[in-house]
């Protein structure tokens, strides 16, 4: 890991709740998974397949393209507005592109940090795009290691559909959001293909048309909006 990708890890030390004595940064990135959180799991065939070496390799080449295929369809960063110097989060991070365009959104000054489970993803990250302004970490969307009040802004790119608890994620989210910043989270839809609903069986989900913007509204955001665009959904809302 080179100086200025231990720069954004040392960053991100300082926003957790808990820091470790004795990091685990050996791979890149801080590893926050090295006990059971206790957080519920999904068991489902599509996430073994995932978890096998050789479904490894294929899924980070689908999230890989899947990523690539999202940058292309501009998420809202600049609807984020992400103010100089802040700090965002990219939950579900993947090869951390999106992660390294939220930190140019930052500034030189600012901070982004991603977060996801895959190991091998992460390590891709790493490779692409650690930096200063740019750091990961493997830790439970659905228990967020950060503290309360400490980004500028949040997001998630198909991400959702795999979480198991998904309003546990949200929460956590929206907990360590500063009040008056935003989130934008994105989900794959199945359109007008509804025999794809069958992966719902192997542990992936499909949100209805509006219930991602329910639980935004359950939570407390305000201004919740949400677009649908062939097989993409996505969700944003405020912090009040």
């Amino acid at each position: 890991m080179t100086d200025s990708a231990n720069e954004a890890l040392r960053r991100a030390l300082d926003l957790l709740t808990d820091p470790p004595d004795a990091p685990d940064v050996g791979n890149g990135y801080l590893d926050l998974l090295t006990a059971d959180t206790g957080t519920p799991k999904n068991t489902g065939f599509i996430q073994k397949a995932w978890a096998s070496p050789v479904g490894s390799m294929l899924y980070d080449h689908a999230q890989l393209l899947n990523r690539r295929l999202i940058a292309a369809s501009r998420p809202p960063i600049d609807w984020l507005r992400i103010p100089a110097g802040g700090t965002a989060l990219d939950v579900g991070c993947g090869p951390g592109n999106i992660t390294a365009a939220l930190a140019r959104a930052a500034g030189p000054d600012g901070l982004a940090l991603g977060v996801d489970i895959s190991e091998p993803m992460l390590a891709r990250a790493v490779r692409a795009e650690a930096g200063p302004q740019v750091g990961f970490l493997r830790a439970d969307a659905q228990r967020l290691p950060f503290r309360d009040e400490t980004f500028d802004a949040a997001t998630s790119l198909a991400v959702f559909q795999l979480i198991p608890d998904p309003v546990a994620a949200l929460s956590e989210m929206v907990r360590v959001l500063r009040p008056g910043r935003r989130i934008a989270i994105m989900v794959p839809t199945p359109g007008p293909a509804k025999s794809l609903e069958i992966l719902t069986r192997g542990g992936a989900r499909w949100f209805t048309e509006d219930e991602l913007g329910d639980m935004f509204e359950s939570l407390g955001l305000t201004g919740v909006r949400t677009t649908t665009n062939g097989f993409l959904h996505w969700v944003r809302g405020q912090r009040p």
